[in-house]
């Protein structure tokens, strides 16, 4: 199930829940969830499926967003991207 909630107003940030979800999905629904963000909005993805590790950050680098990092805790892992132009 994906899950898009705004985050804090004030820092710009968008989450996008797509735990449980195996490749290519994960990617697919990050895709879809920040297509029609502006350029500069921070996104927290969560995931837990391992190929995430490899797809969010090529994809991040195929459309033009900024991979600023990953962060894994119990099962989950946290990827932070801003969204490019």
């Amino acid at each position: 199930m994906l899950a898009i909630h705004s985050g804090d107003e004030e820092n710009n940030c968008h989450v996008i829940d797509v735990r449980g979800l195996k490749c290519p999905l994960p990617v697919l629904k990050t895709a879809k969830g920040i297509a029609a963000l502006p350029p500069g909005v921070r996104v927290v993805v969560l995931a837990t499926d391992p190929m995430a590790a490899i797809d969010i950050p090529h994809f991040c680098n195929e459309r033009g967003h900024r991979f600023l990092g990953r962060h894994d805790d119990e099962g989950v892992s946290r990827y932070e991207i801003e969204t490019g132009g």
